[in-house]
């Protein structure tokens, strides 16, 4: 149970309004209640205006909730406000819920990622719920001369036992003129009416319905239609062009070049950007642009090294950006050389030079994994809107408040004149947290002085960058004569990024361990892409511990559950960074819902894996099968721990989406370079799962607790990964070490 300390009722008043006759309590997502209460006391108005999220009861008995989080796909606009009506105890039909606009004030960040939103808005928001209805018995007590304690709640309506009942709408405006409580208990788990059980997506049928929703949907009078042309590789900058023809062509307004950002800007950490200058063309209609953009004759040259400086959460950094142009064979190449040489050491138990030296066995295995393409099913756009005073910016993102800093600087205008209105995402697994396109159209919009909206093509989206970066990593297991794990070393590098969790399992179950690593620069931009790093750290993982549960002669799910007792009964060292409980629990559930080691499914072809990531353990059984000579996905058993589960069916669904997700990417993902020119720009050449191929069955399973809700929308991704592989040594009879499995051939093999 919690207890909370509410704000006092002056400064409740100050960050409430009353219309109507309604009511309006604000609340922090991000801090709890009581965390409000002490800047009440500190009596700071302004603070004040900075609790960032609303609940509306109106006298009619609806409740309406203002979702800050942006929403492409995980279904937070329906979990987070049954969240609310859980502890409000209001009946869910009346619930109604709308997409905020951007406020740094009330709202913070609104960053959607990492699998956050649940696991930082759920005390907040129960504590919302559970305050606002015991201001509404209060006011039902004080208007009927009764105590408070004889009054009950169900489904927004007030009762007391003389027979006199009022819906919350009712008594909304008095309720509100009361100073919030102290000392609120929440509901115990047990009591959950609306919590775990599951609700439809409340925007459901407006997605199905094709109401306009998303970005690419938005549109205003008088809006102009732009699109930009970047440079056709990596490494190159524009030189000059000729845009004469283009603009004698219909439709067309002005064709010009910009820069993103001014020389020596400092960007920010989500500033990512793969060209600086390029050139933009601006008409009435996508069809009229797209023509005139192809007869733009323009000349690249190459870029030469670029300085930048940059602002991120490690403070400022510079790097110096190379000007290759680089190729994924040559790529392969110098990371297997990198590979040779002393890396960083990132976590070191005991003595693993001396378990190496003394092992009866070392098996050693090295995992590759090109870039992958984002191809989030709505292509980047953003609408703008750039006056001399203010503007108005709106689209699909999932971090307003970090492009919010860069917008001003760029525009040169104060943040309070700049409005962020967020729409519906159609996917964003990451890319959407960068805001190069939201800067692209503010910056088209302030030259041509009129309302725009940016739209990307697929082939726009795919060579612009923002990739899955590129990874490698060797592992080693040393066994001792008797076949016991002695020793265990895992070393990686990637362009340009580093993919090794040196915290995570099997560290802190094996006496004798080493995780060090490396990274090379590239011009090649890359970012978050679902479940970041782990998504290639798990398949590398998981096939390795396969291998050598294999050499130990022991079946891969004890093997697995032998190193994690060992992890809770007799830590090595203090910074492993999952819970070794949580994680036996997913496998012993995936165990048993699997029928894993069962009679009935000896003969099935079937690999399994597990993985912690984003605060939640997550795992699968894959049975795959050969049909006309190729491997498939037959059918898949998931098991997941993420805490408490809000919406059974969402969450369900979230997990079944990641499984077909993850077989696609292991199957088919890569996106590779040749002389710095992305040779994939379209769907005809960047394969994706069909829906032939995805699994005739998902069956999904969450370890029930009480713990409180943790990430889910990645979790289920990386481990994915590490089960196909596994499946298809049992398939093929051949390991597979380069992703993606499906066309390993023409992938640099440097094993």
């Amino acid at each position: 149970m919690e207890n909370i300390k509410a704000q006092s009722r002056r400064e409740f008043l100050k960050s409430s309004a009353l219309a109507g006759g309604g009511w309006l309590l604000s609340f922090s997502w991000f801090s709890e209640a009581k965390a409000a209460g002490k800047l009440a006391e500190l009596n700071l108005a302004e603070t004040w205006s900075e609790l960032t999220g609303y609940i509306k009861i109106t006298p009619e008995n609806v409740i309406k909730i203002f979702c800050p989080n942006p929403e492409f796909g995980q279904n937070v606009m329906t979990s987070l406000p049954m969240i609310v009506a859980e502890e409000l105890d209001c009946d869910w039909k009346n619930v109604i819920v709308e997409m905020s606009t951007h406020d740094n004030i009330k709202f913070g960040s609104q960053f959607t990622g990492g699998s956050n939103s649940i696991r930082a808005y759920w005390k907040p928001l129960r504590n919302a719920g559970a305050a606002a209805r015991k201001m509404l018995i209060e006011a039902a007590a004080q208007t009927w001369g009764v105590p408070a304690t004889e009054i009950t709640t169900n489904a927004g309506v007030l009762s007391h036992s003389n027979g006199k009942t009022a819906k919350y709408g009712e008594l909304a405006a008095k309720a509100a003129t009361l100073t919030v409580p102290k000392d609120i208990k929440l509901k115990a788990p047990k009591d959950f009416s609306i919590v775990r059980n599951s609700k439809k997506n409340t925007e459901g049928v407006k997605v199905v319905t094709g109401k306009p929703l998303f970005g690419i949907d938005y549109k205003v009078d008088g809006m102009l239609i732009a699109m930009i042309e970047h440079p056709p590789a990596f490494g190159m900058k524009l030189k000059s062009f000729d845009a004469t023809a283009a603009k004698k062509m219909s439709g067309i307004k002005d064709i010009f070049s910009f820069k993103l950002y001014d020389d020596g800007f400092e960007q920010g950490g989500f500033d990512t950007r793969a060209f600086n200058e390029m050139i933009a063309v601006v008409g009435n209609s996508t069809w009229e642009v797209m023509n005139a953009r192809k007869k733009i004759n323009a000349q690249w040259e190459a870029a030469g090294d670029v300085k930048e400086t940059i602002m991120g959460r490690g403070g400022k950094t510079e790097k110096v950006v190379p000007a290759r142009l680089e190729t994924t064979s040559s790529q392969f190449e110098m990371m297997a050389e990198f590979a040779k040489k002393p890396a960083k050491e990132l976590r070191k138990d005991g003595d693993p030079e001396t378990a190496f030296k003394n092992a009866a066995q070392i098996i050693e295995r090295t995992y590759n994994a090109p870039f992958l393409a984002h191809n989030c099913m709505e292509p980047m756009n953003f609408f703008a809107h750039v006056q001399d005073d203010r503007a108005l910016v709106a689209g699909p993102l999932q971090a307003p408040g970090l492009m919010e800093p860069t917008l001003a600087k760029i525009l040169n205008l104060p943040a309070d004149k700049i409005e962020i209105q967020m729409t519906r995402m159609g996917g964003g697994f990451g890319r959407r947290a960068y805001g190069s396109y939201v800067y692209e159209a503010a910056r088209i919009s302030q030259k041509v002085k009129a309302p725009i909206k940016l739209i990307y093509s697929r082939e726009d989206d795919m060579t612009h960058g923002i990739y899955r970066p590129m990874y490698t990593a060797t592992y080693r297991a040393a066994l001792d004569a008797n076949k016991n794990l002695i020793g265990f070393h895992v070393t990686g590098g990637g362009i340009p990024e580093n993919p090794i969790h040196a915290n995570r399992f099997p560290a802190g179950a094996v006496d004798n361990y080493l995780a060090d690593g490396w990274e090379i620069p590239s011009n090649i931009t890359i970012g978050a892409f679902r479940a970041p790093r782990s998504n290639f750290n798990a398949a590398a993982e998981q096939s390795f511990l396969d291998e050598v549960a294999e050499a130990m002669g022991k079946d891969p799910i004890a093997f697995r559950l032998d190193l994690l007792k060992r992890a809770k009964e007799n830590p090595v060292g203090k910074n492993n960074d999952y819970d070794a409980s949580r994680y036996i629990g997913v496998l012993e559930l995936l165990k048993e819902k699997s029928g894993w080691g069962k009679p009935e499914n000896v003969g099935k072809k079937r690999g399994v894996a597990a993985y912690f990531c984003h605060a939640s353990y997550a795992g699968h059984v894959v049975d795959m099968v050969m049909r006309d000579g190729q491997p498939y996905v037959e059918s898949v058993t998931s098991a997941v721990d993420c805490g408490v589960v809000i919406n059974p069916d969402a969450a369900r669904n979230m997990v079944q989406g990641a499984v077909v997700d993850g077989i696609g990417q292991s199957f088919y993902g890569a996106l590779t370079h040749k002389d710095g020119v992305p040779e994939q720009n379209n769907f005809h050449n960047y394969r994706m799962i069909r829906h032939n191929e995805a699994p005739k069955k998902i069956d999904v399973h969450f370890v029930e607790n009480e713990i409180d809700p943790t990430g889910l929308g990645e979790p289920p991704f990386p481990p994915v990964f590490g089960a196909v592989a596994n499946a298809l040594f049992k398939t093929t009879g051949k390991r597979y070490y380069n992703q993606p499995f499906m066309s390993e051939g023409s992938m640099q093999n440097i094993n």
